[in-house]
């Protein structure tokens, strides 16, 4: 058991560092809303990574692989929710990077976005389906194992995120130009219009 969830922990924290959707929106958010609003952010991606452990541990998750109907469901609320993203980053001006030290009505609203980008993704459920048994022996208890690995995940996220945000706010002073800013939205607005249409196209 312990040797399996030091090797999960291994593959999980590769995974984790992988440049994606996940990180680009906490360095994102970092840099044009500032450190609370981003450490909001990426406490919702790894709430999103926890309820899809949940969800396969409980044994809900085979639903993506058995039914074509949940899973397309899913899939095209999901694209639409990144491309709803993308759009709103597409439109959005420069703005000066808010107090990273005050707590503003927005953060929650932020959390909710982490969360929702992940939970409506339905290829992470499906990895998290393919994934977990690889790691679980014959003589382990499913659930709580594939709920210790899940939850292994997401505390590797929270220190990965809360890094990420550390260094953004190292860089602040060139980092919070206006320039830099919109480039930023930009690029990650392309990204998740780009990866939402990716999702809808999927079959």
């Amino acid at each position: 058991m312990l040797s399996s969830l030091l090797l999960f922990s291994a593959t999980a924290a590769l995974l984790t560092i992988t440049p994606g959707l996940d990180t680009a929106l906490v360095l994102r958010t970092a840099v044009n809303e500032g450190r609370r609003a981003a450490l909001a952010a990426g406490l919702g991606i790894c709430g999103g990574v926890l309820a899809w452990g949940v969800i396969v541990a409980c044994g809900l998750g085979a639903l993506l692989h058995t039914s074509a109907l949940a899973y397309t469901l899913l899939r095209v609320i999901g694209a639409a929710w990144l491309l709803w993203l993308g759009v709103q980053l597409l439109r959005r001006r420069s703005e000066p990077a808010a107090n990273p030290d005050t707590t503003t009505d927005t953060d929650g609203n932020w959390f909710w976005r982490g969360v929702l980008t992940n939970l409506l993704n339905p290829k992470v459920g499906l990895f998290y389906l393919t994934l977990l048994p690889q790691f679980l022996q014959p003589q382990d208890n499913v659930l709580w194992m594939s709920l210790a690995m899940a939850l292994i995940h997401a505390l590797e996220g929270v220190i990965w995120f809360a890094l990420l945000v550390l260094v953004a706010a190292r860089a602040s002073t060139w980092l919070q130009s206006p320039r830099v800013q919109r480039s930023l939205d930009r690029l990650l607005g392309v990204a998740f219009i780009g990866f939402g249409a990716k999702l809808a196209l999927d079959h």
